[in-house]
């Protein structure tokens, strides 16, 4: 079933995890959507579920040129290369941050 609210915008990508999904736009946003636990697994700083396609603002003024949904974390790459995680931290390399946060 097509996902009418992306209706007049370009997806340019998309990637589907164990609860959540994920969407780039031609103009570089993030959208999700599914299940928000872990604190912040669709990147919108809470644990909220989302329905709908959601604009992750924590990337606003960034470019997303590729995301990556995985079974309780999450990872994006923008334009200058930087490398973005977020979700659950266990066994204290998951996120790549050498902690579990």
């Amino acid at each position: 079933k097509k996902v009418e609210a992306f209706a007049g915008q370009r997806v340019v990508a998309v990637s589907a995890g164990g609860d959540h999904s994920f969407a780039i736009t031609a103009d570089g946003a993030v959208w999700s959507w599914g299940g928000g636990g872990f604190g912040r697994l669709l990147g919108h700083g809470d644990e909220q579920n989302q329905l709908l396609p959601k604009k992750v603002e924590a990337f606003a003024g960034r470019r997303v040129v590729a995301v990556s949904a995985g079974g309780d974390h999450s990872f994006a790459i923008t334009a200058d290369g930087a490398v973005w995680s977020w979700g659950g931290g266990g066994f204290g390399r998951l996120l790549g941050h050498g902690d579990e946060q």
